[in-house]
């Protein structure tokens, strides 16, 4: 009955005029009961259950074209989709239209001018494919089946930031369709101002449909991998871990992790399902000067398990896919703090003790080193003075103790609260427009509703961290 009265309100779309846009374009589209429906509108996110009225699937641009001026003549609710990484579900919609980038996922790397221009629909792993041939990367994600299109328009933090900047710190250009249907490129010189704002300020301004960035020299090979002790050991490690990452080179990157261990070919049957804390590096220079930089984190206290070795770096880019794979169910809380003092730690060490689920995890991002040094109000993104980025995620299988979960991540972020400075967008869920507000700050904020009133002033484009433009 359900499905019987959603093929019913497609029909409330000028049957000439559905007809009309599926000749004109190269792709497919999805409609309530077609083959392949159901496959085409689920996103990575298995908490969101929503039924969009058409999937456009675009194969290029001109597509993307007749897809956008097809939903605003028939004002249809719109959301688009690259990777569908969005973990509030941004990406899809309830009885509107998903325009669907996913299909257009080119890669062109240039090696002589050390620059790769990727289509919208392109993940990281299919970026990495091509530039890691010649030992090149985009400081990029840490989950190599995102997409680059939302992470690059939210910032992009990732295993090289510290030492190659945020993905957006190497963005050269992109190429983006506005809401009236207008193709426009922007770049430091063309159209400047839209050059800032996509830095950052997410989805609000167009659809994005190809990207070009510049490349850095990365690996092949990398020192990288997980260190790990028993949960109970949070307090002393992260005492010592402070004063170790304080000094640290540029090169050197880590993620603290919270988390029950999951089987694994190297793992020790005894270890799996144990609550542990653990440090995840990435040395982006020289193996043998990160051996010595890693040396004495290796020779803290007596790890229950030690992975961190030369390795290629797509693997470890793929490191955390399996604890994030498609279809789970999953809810973040983030923020940032400047440092992780005493209170901060008993938190860490109180809420680490706590963890049920397989997938429920912390990650504490270390920040600084280049990202840092961008100056404040060159792009859009806000919080490059932050210390450390809690990603507290509250993650199942299933909907089976999906809820509870969720609490723990909202007691976990609450619990922070007295020590927030700015938040990392892209691990925003649903907010208020006074959190994306703050998470952007005053001036920020609205040099964003400027650009907005230019660019999107009906704000058609309104499904995601929104930015209105009244």
């Amino acid at each position: 009955m359900r499905e019987s009265r959603r093929v019913a309100e497609i029909m409330t779309v000028n049957p000439s005029a559905l007809g009309a846009l599926e000749a004109s374009i190269r792709g497919e589209i999805f409609r309530p009961g077609d083959r392949g429906y159901d496959q085409h509108r689920r996103v990575w996110n298995g908490s969101i259950d929503r039924h969009p009225m058409l999937v456009v699937r675009c194969q290029d641009a001109q597509d993307v074209k007749a897809a956008l001026l097809f939903a605003r003549e028939h004002n249809l609710l719109t959301a688009v989709r690259g990777g569908g990484h969005s973990f509030p579900g941004l990406s899809t919609c309830e009885g509107g239209m998903v325009i669907d980038l996913g299909a257009m996922n080119g890669v062109r790397f240039d090696p002589e001018r050390r620059a790769v221009r990727a289509q919208a629909g392109a993940l990281l792993a299919d970026v990495d494919r091509e530039t890691q041939v010649l030992g090149q990367a985009v400081p990029a994600g840490i989950v190599s089946h995102t997409g680059i299109a939302g992470l690059t328009l939210g910032g992009g933090i990732g295993w090289q930031h510290r030492k190659n900047g945020l993905t957006i710190d190497n963005l050269l250009s992109l190429d983006l369709m506005t809401a009236d249907g207008e193709f426009v490129t922007a770049t430091e010189d063309e159209n400047a101002d839209l050059f800032w704002g996509v830095r950052g300020g997410g989805g609000n301004f167009g659809i994005v449909t190809s990207f070009e960035f510049r490349t850095n020299p990365v690996g092949p090979i990398v020192l990288a991998g997980p260190i790990l002790w028993p949960v109970k050991t949070t307090s002393k490690l992260l005492g010592f871990y402070r004063e170790w990452v304080a000094d640290c080179p540029d090169e050197l990157m880590t993620i603290v992790v919270q988390r029950r261990v999951s089987l694994g070919p190297r793992v020790p049957p005894d270890l799996v399902g144990q609550r542990v804390v653990g440090v995840v590096v990435c040395y982006v220079g020289p193996i043998e000067n990160g051996e010595e930089v890693v040396k004495p984190l290796r020779a803290f206290d007596s790890p229950v398990l030690d992975m961190c070795e030369p390795k290629p770096f797509v693997d470890h880019q793929s490191l955390f896919d399996a604890s994030f794979r498609h279809g789970c169910h999953y809810y973040v809380r983030s923020c940032d703090v400047d440092y992780l003092n005493d209170d901060v730690v008993d938190i860490v060490a109180d809420y680490g003790g706590q963890i049920e689920s397989p997938l429920t995890s912390i990650a504490i991002w270390q920040m600084g080193g280049a990202v840092s040094r961008v100056g404040d109000n060159e792009t859009a993104f806000n919080g490059r003075d932050a210390g450390f980025t809690f990603n507290i995620n509250g993650n199942t299988e299933t909907a089976e103790g999906f809820n509870e979960e969720r609490e723990w991540a909202r007691s976990y972020w609450s619990a922070l609260s007295a020590h927030h400075t700015t938040v990392y967008v892209n691990f925003l869920m649903e907010e208020n427009e006074d959190l994306i507000r703050a998470a952007y700050g005053p001036e920020k904020y609205e040099r964003l509703k400027t650009l907005k009133r230019m660019y999107d002033p009906t704000n058609f484009f309104r499904l995601n961290q929104n930015i209105p433009p009244t």
